[in-house]
């Protein structure tokens, strides 16, 4: 299988480049130059499988090229077995045809352990049969930067630097990143906000001279096609729990970049029948704004109870963009060329093609709050507040009450205890045991301004090798 850039103008890559390239050299994404194809009749031969059958079933045509069928199952069953449930994502009902798969039973207790815990392993299995090293530049809203510390600080041949928006990511989502003190991890807080930190990345991908060539960057945000591809799995995982492939489902799903969402549009793509998406956003409303009127326009970015999703520039929407327009990247660069300087939109019949799918919901902190509490009134279950958002979505979007509904259950309510407390609930989130000591260890990291060179002088002097 071979990769091109939603841009046009990069070579097109295999899986082992892909994976450590990150963002192409023209700019754009890599996506693969063709999608597999499962029958209803190969989906439904899947049903009871253990979760880490599943995923080689529906990752393996994206890494065969690049891996051995053993290893690759090796890594898989590795990854998944550090996960605290041992259907690793369970789904819980709320109401009839209604449900939360919760995606929060990995080591971070964040939805991004699926892809990252993998994308470690992939990493340093490729750099070791290369005989390279990799500096892993990554930004964080909160729950990328602790997932992929996680995934990665065992590695041998990773440095990673972290950058995360200087007090603008929970306690927790701070100290589970910053309490990680591997002679290889580096935990950089920014003094500003996320969309700050991924410029920074994407420029410094750009151009890698501040590493003398002596390494090379990789990407572990979800510009890194790995982790869109893992994320595709626990579509397929909720349908066929819930009587797919043989009914549709519907899902809802927070998303702030846009790569979780994404993921479930592939899903579709690849054969799983599935009716509608629906596009849960917070105050940081772009993607919402666009499907629900064909609008493409940066706002200034707000801090909300739901930090992982302050984003005002969604990365991933990009892929979905090459897409709509027919996999023209020469069209999505001029578009996306436009859109850093004023509103765009697209076309009519390709925005009617979009919603076709997709739906959307903005949900202020107010009612992000209110449905907190409403979800744990009605059921004693708690959400964090970037679940809820997906519950209120879903329930103010939902088109046909007969098919299953599933909210992504992107991260454990403990790791958001404000916004708890902030829905007038009493009831306290605990960490789970393997974190109940979080707030006693020790911390470690270093606060930096919002200027590109300073950061990048400060990798070239900190990786392993400088």
């Amino acid at each position: 299988m071979r990769y091109i850039s939603t841009r046009g103008e990069a070579p097109a890559l295999g899986f082992e480049d892909v994976l450590l390239t990150g963002l192409a050299p023209d700019g754009g994404l890599y996506v693969p130059e063709s999608l597999p194809h499962f029958s209803l009749e190969e989906i439904r031969s899947w049903r009871g499988l253990p979760y880490t059958q599943l995923a080689f079933n529906i990752m393996y045509p994206f890494v065969e090229e690049a891996i051995p069928e053993a290893d690759f199952r090796h890594m898989l069953d590795e990854t998944y077995a550090a996960f605290a449930h041992k259907a690793v994502a369970p789904l819980v009902q709320l109401d009839t045809n209604e449900w939360v798969m919760e995606l929060f039973r990995g080591p971070t207790l964040a939805f991004k352990d699926f892809a990252l815990q993998l994308l470690g392993r992939l990493l340093d299995y490729v750099l070791e049969k290369r005989q390279e090293h990799a500096v892993i530049m990554g930004a964080t809203s909160g729950d990328t930067g602790s997932a992929a510390i996680e995934g990665c600080r065992h590695c041998e041949h990773v440095d990673i630097f972290i950058l995360h928006p200087y007090q603008r990511v929970s306690e927790v989502q701070r100290r589970q990143m910053t309490t990680v003190l591997g002679d290889n991890v580096h935990n950089i807080a920014i003094k500003g906000n996320f969309d700050d930190c991924q410029r920074m990345v994407k420029e410094s991908f750009g151009d890698q001279s501040f590493l003398g060539g002596k390494a090379r960057l990789a990407a572990v945000n979800s510009i890194n096609w790995a982790r869109i591809m893992a994320q595709i799995v626990y579509y397929f995982h909720a349908s066929l729990a819930l009587g797919g492939p043989d009914r549709s489902m519907a899902f809802s799903v927070p998303t702030g970049n846009f790569g979780d969402i994404f993921a479930g549009y592939l899903a579709k793509k690849m054969g799983l029948p599935i009716s509608q998406l629906v596009i849960a956003t917070n105050r940081n409303d772009i993607l919402h704004r666009f499907m629900s009127g064909n609008k493409y326009e940066q706002h200034q970015l707000e801090h909300t109870l739901s930090p992982s999703m302050d984003i005002m520039v969604s990365s991933n929407f990009e892929r979905l963009l090459f897409d709509l327009h027919g996999r023209d990247g020469l069209a999505v660069k001029e578009l996306l060329e436009n859109a850093s300087k004023g509103p765009v939109s697209i076309e009519d019949y390709r925005w009617k093609q979009a919603r076709k799918l997709f739906d959307s919901a903005a949900v202020d902190d107010k009612a992000t709050c209110a449905t907190i509490r409403e979800v744990y009134e009605q059921n004693e279950y708690l959400l964090d507040p970037h679940t809820a958002i997906g519950v209120r979505a879903a329930r103010t979007c939902r088109r046909d009450v007969e098919i299953p509904m599933i909210t992504l259950g992107t991260a454990h309510p403990a790791k958001f205890p404000d916004a708890i407390t902030e829905s007038g609930l009493t009831v306290k989130p605990e960490l789970p045991a393997h974190m109940a000591d979080l707030f006693e260890r020790e911390e470690r990291y270093t606060v930096l301004d919002n200027d590109r060179a300073g950061v990048q002088d400060f990798i070239a002097k900190h990786w392993k090798n400088a």
